[in-house]
């Protein structure tokens, strides 16, 4: 803990989203083991990532870049707003631009720009979208705690890894199955399911270094990544997790265990 302390912001944040992409890994890896998963299991495992990402938003993004806006001087509320607005915006644009294909639906239902690409390569940018938020919203809390933030704490960070880590797994699984079922060999499903997750450490340096360089516009940046997150949740797995009715409850209750997760995690460690 002590090294890690002593790294460099941004080094610390490459670091955090390497685990958080790992963990995506181990997600795809369950193609080795399985052809398909338990639909009902799968359901809930998105479940509980929408309510771990819930729970981010305003445990370790929303709360602190509020606080942070009237130490700063700004206007808590406004600033607030504007940011996570903007950051809902932000993924609007991404999602009615980049060309990808939810799980289950044909490829005639891709949304984006319309492309020649292959289904496999859709499927994949479709978590892929997920993950921008993710890497965004650790990369900005490490440059929060290097900017003294009083608000931000080394351990706040931390417990937002671990959460966005523990709701990568179903989304690495919820590529590589996929990929599978469609006849796609377990090698190729693992690789294309893992690659949704490489983003996330890009977009996590890109965060930390953008703060750093620029601490005023912190508490924006926080609002933002939340505003961004929750438009994920909202647009994709809550949709994605309920096609079912028969699974609605369990989902529910998944969705709550997720959030009781985040913010123990957040308040224990942050």
């Amino acid at each position: 803990m002590i090294f890690f302390q002593e790294l460099n912001p941004v080094l610390q944040a490459l670091l955090a989203t390497i685990f958080t992409w790992g963990v995506t890994a181990a997600g795809a890896a369950l193609v080795f083991m399985h052809r398909t998963v338990n639909q009902k299991l799968m359901d809930s495992m998105l479940g509980f990532a929408a309510g771990v990402m819930i729970a981010a938003s305003f445990w370790s993004l929303l709360a602190p870049g509020i606080e942070m806006a009237g130490q700063m001087g700004f206007v808590p509320w406004r600033t607030a707003a504007l940011g996570f607005l903007a950051g809902g915006l932000f993924m609007r644009l991404i999602d009615r631009f980049l060309p990808h294909l939810h799980p289950g639906l044909d490829i005639s239902k891709s949304e984006g720009v319309k492309t020649s690409w292959q289904r496999s390569t859709l499927l994949v940018l479709a978590i892929t979208l997920h993950n921008i938020p993710e890497g965004l919203a650790v990369g900005v809390a490490f440059g929060a705690v290097a900017a003294n933030i009083p608000s931000a704490s080394l351990g706040g960070a931390i417990a937002l890894a671990i959460g966005i880590g523990l709701q990568n797994f179903p989304e690495g699984a919820a590529v590589s199955m996929p990929l599978r079922r469609e006849g796609l060999s377990r090698g190729k499903s693992f690789l294309l399911g893992q690659a949704s997750g490489l983003v996330e450490p890009v977009a996590g340096v890109l965060g930390a270094y953008f703060v750093l360089s620029m601490q005023s516009v912190l508490p924006y940046a926080l609002c933002f990544a939340a505003g961004a997150m929750i438009f994920v949740v909202v647009e994709e797995l809550i949709p994605e997790s309920q096609q079912n009715p028969k699974h609605i409850d369990m989902v529910t209750m998944a969705t709550l265990v997720g959030f009781a997760v985040m913010m123990v995690l957040d308040v224990a460690l942050g």
